[in-house]
């Protein structure tokens, strides 16, 4: 269970008013005008919204992939353009008089409003000026728009044509990175060491045809004539060899000669300038709430010193006793990630074994939830470029990625949690469900809310306990240390960025309460300090979702259905949290008077 403080914090103190009317002059009109009002502003700007964005992203579906031929003008002119167009949104939505908003139509408002604010945010407070972390960054993000669905000749010209515009996009970063080298505002130079590797991996290329970007000409539509698919091709390979190759150079040079030497030798978010606001503004974004990080670094101890107990009652299970009582706990984590029992050699092997667990899962998932998605996901391994400071997988629309870099810290005991966050029922089934919500506009089913996605995902892995997927006991503690990593998430990201905590301090807090490798707390420390406020999100996300099946399960008793609870948290797509509370509310005053909960996660 989760302890009452976190509950308290997490489903009191922020959630309750986030489905108010917004402040702003009313205006009169009939409830059909303000809904057809609300619905043309966010019709308009979600078409603006896409035709900035040139890159497209792993979830994308467009059968014709994107046919804009030039990737996005992220000038600090553009930027503050459209702020300008954000700002004025805003104005807009807080003029209508939301009373006469139709019910689905209140529930859009909540959504689409924190959406535009969390953007309009992002661009006042610049944080465009740091494109990359070290888990992301905007050079390897091209890769993502090699993935997406191409059929026709004229959506491969247009690729073409935006890989001739990679320099003038890369120049456009660049300036925007110098910029904030000048003000202070920067990833951390303690993390960099050895990330310019994904940029050398493109500049030091000598075949273009090798280069990720070219996949998509490997296997042309049959639909394309011959000697057209050829012209493609010879387009393709001359656009990297002239265009991307050369780009990439210059960034090498620019981040290695340039950024490295001048980035910030701090760590903390809050020792930048206007940092305190920005790392507040970052904890919005990802968690939806309003908590301070005061009150995550309370709750994140509070849920260390609850896992703790459920890991050493496992210990106690097993009968492992360990060289003295006081340091039992960590030689049994020394034990896990040095005994050859729990690794692999080759990385099909890896790439198997996650394959077996989700067929297990696919046996089991129709008892749970009672709405299953259409579409399907593969597994494939992780790219060599980014695998070295990717996490161990992750999971999307059609894919779960599985990092078969660096074996020896890939353990087997934690693969059945990892496959249940990334595939399914966690991140590639939530997906594809949006993805197939025919009804919710497109600002919905096409976005991405961390705490809703990453707390659903945490969720599923607890679930697996109960679809009987961990077989062992070391399996079991994989599921607890995993968890335990999200809750001490709470309190290195806090710790790092609020308290001033060192990254040695960080990286002992990781090691010292989780069997992950030694590799994995490495990067997941470089991580968090890099991308303050994401990994929040996990673990706080996770604790909703439980306290509202705790409270479902308490006040519908045995008219609680696991398998509609669970469609009532799938049906309304990616939501903030305190959406979320209101809709399993509702659910459950419905459940309690016998009447259909509504909704589904898909349009007839």
């Amino acid at each position: 269970m989760i302890r009452p403080l976190a509950v308290a914090l997490l489903l009191a103190l922020s959630l309750p008013t986030a489905i108010a009317a917004h402040a702003g002059p009313p205006v009169a009109a009939t409830a059909n005008e303000v809904d057809a009002r609300f619905e043309a502003i966010y019709g308009k700007e979600w078409t603006w919204r896409q035709a900035q964005n040139g890159l497209g992203d792993e979830d994308s579906v467009a059968e014709e992939g994107n046919l804009n031929p030039r990737l996005p003008d992220v000038s600090a002119a553009a930027q503050q353009a459209r702020l300008d167009v954000w700002s004025d949104v805003l104005r807009q939505l807080d003029a209508l008089d939301t009373a006469q908003l139709s019910e689905a139509n209140r529930i859009n408002l909540a959504i689409y409003r924190a959406q535009v604010q969390d953007l309009a945010d992002d661009v006042r407070l610049r944080g465009y000026q740091m494109p990359f972390n070290s888990d992301s960054s905007f050079w390897s993000n091209l890769n993502f728009m090699a993935r997406r669905p191409m059929q026709t000749a004229a959506a491969y010209r247009a690729y073409i044509a935006r890989l001739h515009d990679v320099p003038r996009y890369f120049d456009q970063q660049v300036a925007n990175m110098r910029d904030g080298l000048a003000r202070g505002f920067s990833v951390p130079r303690p993390v960099l060491e050895g990330r310019e590797g994904s940029i050398a991996a493109v500049a030091d290329l000598e075949d273009p045809a090798a280069s990720a970007l070219y996949a998509p000409f490997k296997d042309l539509p049959a639909r394309i004539p011959t000697a057209e698919q050829q012209a493609l091709r010879e387009a393709a390979r001359a656009a990297i060899a002239e265009s991307v190759i050369p780009a990439f150079a210059r960034l090498r040079v620019f981040f290695h000669d340039e950024y490295v030497p001048r980035a910030r030798t701090t760590l903390a978010a809050s020792a930048m300038p206007d940092g305190k606001a920005w790392y507040r503004q970052q904890i919005r974004r990802y968690t939806t709430l309003d908590l301070t990080p005061q009150q995550i670094h309370r709750i994140g101890l509070d849920e260390v010193a609850r896992i703790q107990g459920e890991m050493d009652a496992i210990i106690d299970q097993l009968g492992f006793e360990g060289g003295s009582e006081a340091t039992r706990f960590q030689d049994f984590l020394r034990f896990l990630r040095t005994d050859p029992q729990f690794y692999v050699a080759e990385p099909q092997q890896l790439l198997d074994r996650a394959a077996w667990i989700s067929k297990r899962v696919d046996g089991q998932i129709g008892r749970y939830i009672g709405t299953l998605p259409r579409g399907r996901f593969t597994i494939v391994p992780v790219p060599d470029d980014i695998a070295p400071f990717w996490t161990a997988g992750r999971g999307g629309l059609g894919t779960y990625w599985v990092n078969t870099y660096d074996l020896p810290s890939r353990p087997l005991y934690n693969l059945p949690a990892l496959t249940l966050h990334e595939s399914s029922p966690g991140h590639a089934l939530q997906a594809a469900l949006s993805q197939e919500q025919e009804a919710l506009p497109a600002f919905r089913r096409d976005s991405y809310i961390s705490a809703y996605g990453e707390g659903w995902a945490l969720y599923t892995e607890k679930l697996g306990k109960e679809m009987g997927i961990y077989e062992t006991p070391y399996e079991d503690f994989g599921r607890l240390t995993y968890e335990m990593w999200r809750a001490s998430r709470l309190v290195i990201d806090t710790g790092i960025h609020h308290y001033g905590w060192s990254r040695d301090r960080a990286l002992a807090y990781l090691r010292e309460r989780t069997a992950l490798s030694e590799h994995e707390i490495t990067t997941e420390v470089d991580r968090y300090i890099s991308w303050p406020g994401q990994a929040l999100s996990y673990k706080l996300g996770e604790i909703a979702i439980v306290g509202l099946r705790a409270r479902a399960e308490a006040e519908l008793g045995e008219r609680f259905d696991i398998r509609a609870f669970h469609d009532a948290i799938l049906a309304e797509g990616s939501v903030p949290l305190p959406v979320l509370e209101a809709r399993i509310g509702a659910f459950i005053d419905a459940a309690r008077a016998g009447e259909p909960a509504g909704g589904s996660p898909r349009a007839p």
